[in-house]
């Protein structure tokens, strides 16, 4: 499995992790983060997952559980010859990154999740609905599955990619090892994350609410951005 990434020299890297249908280059430096990670002298990590930008597009939900892409982050880690790093992650990569905690507790240090909470989005999505929208453009009865799944296929998506991968991630867990410490984030106008807030309380984690912020423009605030270098000292 190729999987793309780049790399900002700095100190101590910071591995940042992008949501469903995007890619590092769109979620990381198009909304500024690596301009100021780089600028607090933090040096930086992008992938592009599996099924996402210049990675390859498997074809089979199988291949998207959360333990594969998070076993796909292990690999680039290990040719970069990082033991340990801090991660930032957003949306569906906040349950990647959560994986790769489990999967290698080792490997990270601290951790923010910002975009995502207890309850998964894709779980609520019916297959047969995603494949018909996918496939011939049938309008469903779910506005979230036409709001994101024709963004990314406007964008030009891998149409297969995209069913396998909501396959896979579908109902994936937000858990993290209680010992690594967590920093969530969520935009206050965004219903995506629901929920995070009694989680951060329950887990007694820091949180940290955007007021205003929708889905899209949480990742573009200033304050995030600001927050997680804080967190990440």
């Amino acid at each position: 499995m190729r999987i793309a990434y780049d790399v900002v020299p700095g100190d101590r890297p910071i591995l940042l992790v992008h949501g469903f249908a995007s890619t590092g280059h769109v979620t990381w430096v198009g909304t500024g983060w690596v301009r100021a990670l780089q600028d607090a002298g933090r040096g930086v990590i992008t992938v592009d997952l599996r099924g996402h930008g210049r990675s390859d597009k498997p074809h089979r939900s199988i291949d998207y559980l959360p333990r594969q892409l998070a076993a796909d982050l292990v690999v680039v880690l290990d040719t970069l010859g990082l033991e340990q790093v801090d991660v930032v992650a957003y949306s569906m990569g906040s349950r990647v990154a959560a994986a790769f905690a489990r999967l290698a507790p080792e490997r990270v240090r601290r951790l923010v999740l910002g975009g995502a909470g207890p309850d998964e989005l894709f779980e609520t999505w019916h297959p047969d609905a995603v494949r018909r929208f996918v496939t011939d453009g049938t309008v469903s009865a779910d506005p979230s599955i036409m709001a994101v799944l024709g963004a990314a296929i406007t964008a030009g998506a891998d149409r297969e990619a995209l069913v396998a991968c909501v396959g896979g991630v579908a109902g994936s867990s937000l858990d993290v090892p209680a010992e690594i410490p967590v920093l969530y984030v969520a935009g206050g106008a965004d219903s995506i994350p629901a929920g995070v807030a009694d989680l951060a309380r329950a887990r007694g984690s820091e949180y940290l609410e955007l007021a205003g912020r929708d889905h899209v423009n949480t990742l573009t605030s200033r304050e995030f951005k600001r927050a997680a270098l804080r967190f990440l000292a």
